[in-house]
């Protein structure tokens, strides 16, 4: 970190986020199309990368949102309202900020309850986004438990992958505590 900046650490380290999200996202997609395109259910990487770039930097996350939602409908083919839906809905999952503002990122980060609600936060939030912004396009109101139905297999995955990416140092950590610690553990090895 000597000969870059916080604030372009950050904006690299968002990159490749957006990068991984884009990318697993779009394949994630475009195998369950050809291989299964007859289930109900979906897989998306968007709550997993949310929630740990909610952890690592905070409202940022919100270009994973949309860009999560982007790429999900243009490997599907969506029409503009379904972009507005995704793009948009997906926002809300950052109404999941609100449990680190509560309890701390920390207690999240090392509580295994904790983690877990905070995904589900974050996961109950992009549901109401979607279907809050898909009422204004006219869908039924019994349409939540379709979004929440068809996208329930996307929570399991979530947990799994938050809760695997807090055993890696710094992964799932917010990246101004992680960079402090790490430049102290340094310090005191020099010593």
């Amino acid at each position: 970190m000597n000969n870059i900046s916080f604030k372009q650490y950050r904006a690299i380290d968002l990159f490749i986020w957006l990068i991984i999200l884009s990318v697993f996202e779009s394949v994630t997609v475009t195998a369950a199309a050809r291989w299964f395109p007859d289930e109900l259910y979906t897989l998306s990487q968007t709550v997993a990368v949310l929630c740990i770039v909610m952890m690592r930097w905070g409202g940022y996350a919100v270009f994973h949102a949309v860009t999560g939602g982007v790429f999900f409908c243009l490997v599907q083919g969506a029409s503009a309202e379904q972009f507005a839906v995704y793009c948009v809905g997906n926002c809300l999952a950052l109404a999941a900020m609100a449990l680190c503002r509560a309890v701390g990122k920390e207690k999240i980060r090392s509580g295994f309850c904790w983690t877990i609600l905070f995904v589900a936060v974050a996961f109950c939030g992009a549901q109401l986004g979607r279907w809050l912004v898909s009422l204004a396009f006219g869908v039924t109101f019994g349409s939540v438990a379709t979004f929440f139905l068809a996208d329930s297999l996307s929570l399991v995955y979530a947990v799994v992958v938050v809760l695997i990416s807090r055993k890696v140092d710094g992964l799932f950590e917010d990246q101004k505590s992680y960079l402090i610690r790490t430049e102290a553990e340094r310090r005191k090895e020099n010593l």
